[in-house]
């Protein structure tokens, strides 16, 4: 496909609209030049605001400013969040006591949560509990549920607010698994809704072992509401391996890199 420089720009826009985000492979592949020229492309469109890079590609500026409803984000990045829910799975053992934070990434890692025993799950996302509901019904684990109470946010399909605080309180967790609207290395876990992250940030403090969940398009990403530093993390599943300048950070902060 040969084109101009600015109808390629606007190609790539159009599917920033439609997708949310775009990856330097792919654009390379589909335009048929170099990556170094579409990383050139991003720079320049990054300039103007119409855009943010990420490591391997960019996401819509949309996304800096706020997050698109839940319903809306199923579909984003699908196929990188079942590889990333499959091998979150994995680190389920029998009788562990879990919290699962909110997002899509978190939904589809529950479908996964299947032949074990005596779990006790607590959640403040109104689609994993359904999920899981469903599993406990037809018997794919066994244990219990735990909803936790609160404001419901009917667009993130979420719950939050003082009394999900004070009922996480209440616990001693084995392992929470967090979502994230950003990761990076300066400002650690961050997440787009001040109401969630505070939520998540009790998760981490109650729970021995803190797993985050986030794809590609995550890192190197800042959004609005700080959860927590990296060095408080103890694992991260992603569907890709780690950016190569985060290496020595990881190294110092013990935090273990999990490719899905």
């Amino acid at each position: 496909m040969t084109i101009l420089p600015e109808e390629r720009k606007n190609v790539i826009l159009n599917l920033l609209k439609r997708d949310g985000k775009v990856k330097v492979a792919d654009l390379a592949k589909h335009f048929r030049i170099s990556e170094e020229s579409i990383r050139r492309d991003l720079t320049m469109l990054e300039e103007k605001g119409s855009l943010k890079k990420v490591y391997g590609g960019a996401i819509a500026t949309i996304f800096q400013s706020g997050e698109p409803p839940f319903e809306q984000r199923t579909t984003v990045n699908q196929a990188e969040k079942i590889k990333i829910g499959k091998k979150a799975a994995e680190l389920i053992s029998d009788g562990d006591v879990i919290a699962i934070d909110v997002g899509t990434t978190m939904l589809e890692f529950a479908h996964f949560i299947q032949n074990r025993k005596n779990l006790t799950i607590l959640t403040n996302s109104i689609p994993v509990a359904t999920v899981l509901t469903e599993s406990l019904n037809q018997n794919q684990f066994t244990g219990e549920i735990l909803m936790l109470g609160g404001n419901i946010d009917p667009k993130q399909q979420s719950v939050s607010g003082h009394l999900a605080e004070q009922m996480l309180n209440q616990f001693n967790i084995d392992k929470a698994f967090i979502s994230a609207g950003g990761v990076s290395i300066l400002n650690g876990v961050s997440n787009y809704h001040l109401n969630e992250s505070f939520v998540s940030r009790i998760m981490v403090e109650v729970s021995k072992q803190i797993i985050l969940l986030a794809d590609n398009s995550k890192l190197g990403v800042d959004t609005f509401s700080k959860i927590c530093p990296l060095e408080k993390v103890d694992m991260i599943v992603c569907d890709q391996t780690y950016p190569d300048t985060w290496k020595d950070d990881l190294k110092v902060y013990e935090t273990e890199w999990i490719k899905a």
